[in-house]
């Protein structure tokens, strides 16, 4: 059984955070933000490391209708495909990033796409977060096809 999957993240806008890091008044707003937000059936939120500012940013797929706060931008965001495995948040994902790498040299139709940035998306909904004591992660690998 293949522990990696693919999936598609269509092109489309994104509500973005400022850049700061956890604890920072920028996702802390953006967490409260979010809190407001009816839970899906899948998690559309998604937060990667932006290494020119030094800090994550935080995305949600955009809808008309959101009320968006001035201190959030709505960006185009390119979409594509990415290698996705799952991990426990807060640790090392060295394990999942092995998974994905070694997934890529199974199937060399696949390479990844250096031009888009890795995401992470907590996928545990909060009921079970609170009886596991742990939260897991998705992180996204984007991949294009050779």
């Amino acid at each position: 059984m293949e522990s990696v999957r693919i999936y598609e993240i269509p092109k489309c806008k994104m509500v973005a955070s400022q850049c700061g890091m956890f604890g920072d008044e920028a996702l802390e707003d953006f967490d409260k933000w979010l809190e407001t937000i009816p839970r899906t059936m899948y998690p559309q939120d998604f937060l990667w490391f932006d290494e020119e500012q030094g800090g994550f940013v935080w995305y949600y797929i955009y809808h008309d209708g959101l009320a968006i706060p001035n201190s959030f931008s709505i960006v185009d965001f390119p979409g594509g495909l990415y290698a996705v495995a799952t991990g426990v948040d807060g640790e090392s994902n060295e394990e999942a990033m092995n998974a994905i790498k070694q997934f890529l040299q199974n199937h060399n139709c696949f390479v990844i796409d250096s031009s888009r940035k890795e995401l992470g998306n907590i996928i545990t909904p909060p009921s079970a977060q609170e009886a596991m004591k742990y939260s897991q992660m998705d992180y996204f690998v984007p991949i294009k096809t050779v």
